[in-house]
């Protein structure tokens, strides 16, 4: 046996080498070996890092939240707006399914028409995010929708899509709670307009912290909270506890994504924000719960 060979690469075994990945140390060959600041890597730690232990993201372009600069800065909008549509869609084949979605306290027996008591109260504390998805009308649908691409869109790009989802999902989970909290048991609600409501918090929170000219926003929020608690003559039937609750919880939201600290300490009051406002919905859901139980 030769014991004075050099080993193999690790990618071609039968080339020898005297070059090491200074990252991992593994044998490479010339075809392989790719330069680095200080000597060479291997193929995987130049895809896996920045050759400088962190991850390749570490120098990307980063949004005012610290969120990836990405691509398409409206993707997750995009996705949002397809997943409120498939279960339209869906729901409108399948009527029984808004039944097993929309949020509801506790059904309750009809003389006539007995149903099974069932809702959150029973544990099925999925509705409260399922209902943020789920409509019946088509008016419904599109109203949220648009309002989502208008107001969602320039906040995605603005927060990151990580940031931006975890502001809808909080949203949404804050408005369903305060309506769990405070609408009658056997009423159903159901929309994306908490989670809309949440985007529009986290605008003014965002146009305030880049100093941006309020007014605008400041009008369309007063215009929305207007036809949430004055009809108009339409006859809908609007939630405001939901608008609220979603307002509300986004603007808090975002109070934490937009903290002008920076590295870990801004991590920290992001998502510690983020866990401090499902806490708080938590404890309003438990509350109700309790009381209905």
């Amino acid at each position: 046996m030769d014991t004075d060979r050099l080993p193999g690469c690790y990618r071609h075994p039968d080339r020898d080498t005297g070059i090491s990945c200074t990252r991992c140390e593994r044998p490479i060959c010339t075809d392989c070996m790719i330069s680095a600041s200080v000597g060479f890597q291997c193929p995987e730690c130049v895809r896996e890092g920045s050759g400088t232990g962190h991850p390749p993201t570490a120098n990307a372009p980063r949004t005012i939240a610290g969120g990836v600069v990405a691509s398409d800065p409206h993707l997750v909008t995009k996705i949002l707006i397809g997943i409120n549509v498939l279960v339209f869609l869906v729901a409108a084949i399948d009527p029984a399914l808004a039944v097993q979605l929309e949020l509801i306290g506790r059904y309750r027996e009809f003389a006539f028409a007995p149903g099974p008591v069932e809702g959150v109260s029973t544990g099925e504390y999925h509705r409260l995010l399922t209902s943020v998805f789920l409509h019946t009308e088509l008016w419904h649908i599109a109203g949220n929708m648009i309002g989502l691409w208008v107001i969602g869109g320039p906040l995605e790009a603005a927060l990151g899509r990580a940031r931006y989802l975890t502001v809808y999902l909080l949203s949404g989970l804050g408005g369903s709670a305060l309506v769990y909290l405070l609408t009658a048991p056997n009423t159903p609600t159901l929309g994306a307009s908490g989670a809309v409501f949440g985007l529009l918090g986290a605008t003014v929170v965002l146009v305030r912290r880049l100093r941006y000219e309020m007014r605008p926003v400041l009008v369309m929020v007063a215009l929305m909270l207007l036809l949430t608690f004055v009809p108009l003559g339409t006859g809908l039937s609007v939630s405001w506890q939901a608008h609220v609750g979603g307002l509300v919880t986004g603007a808090l939201v975002a109070l934490g994504m937009l903290t002008p600290a920076v590295g870990r300490t801004r991590a920290l009051v992001q998502w510690g924000t983020c866990a401090g406002v499902f806490l708080l919905a938590t404890a309003l859901v438990l509350v109700r719960t309790a009381e209905l139980t």
